[in-house]
């Protein structure tokens, strides 16, 4: 698949928060961005990923699909499967799912590290989590080549 050239933005959905990531332009870097709280439905919700997205010029939106460590899909990628096909409904770009294992936890890992205090952490683990699932996916695609150096 053929990457669009721009900002690439991911979303880690919690029951809570919404933690958002995005790329630089050239779509090298993931870098957390900024942690939505939840409207209490999807409609306003959503309506705040819009907003972010037109913001930041994005071209994709990449969603973390929290699946278990045995490869199992639980009740909570069922709510992420649903609330993706809401978002691709809505949204002007591609939307896309991706396995986010361990994100949270490199997170807080990153976060603990850094030796910052919980109360803190708490406020920013869910872009940061957006962030290492952004960058997993950045991972994954193939390098791009700018027209300058393609041959």
């Amino acid at each position: 698949m053929t990457q669009r050239p721009g900002r690439v933005m991911a979303l880690d959905l919690g029951s809570k928060r919404i933690g958002v990531a995005s790329t630089d332009v050239t779509q090298t870097l993931a870098s957390p961005y900024e942690v939505i709280l939840r409207r209490g439905n999807h409609a306003a919700d959503h309506r705040a990923i819009a907003a972010t997205l037109e913001e930041l010029e994005a071209v994709r939106v990449i969603v973390g699909l929290p699946i278990s460590l045995n490869g199992q899909e639980g009740k909570a990628a069922q709510l992420i499967r649903a609330e993706y096909e809401e978002l691709a409904a809505t949204l002007s770009v591609p939307v896309e799912l991706f396995d986010e294992r361990f994100t949270t936890t490199t997170a807080h890992t990153t976060l603990m590290e850094q030796k910052m205090k919980a109360d803190a952490r708490r406020r920013v683990v869910d872009k940061v989590a957006a962030a290492v699932l952004l960058q997993s996916w950045l991972n994954t695609q193939p390098p791009r080549v700018e027209a300058s150096e393609a041959p």
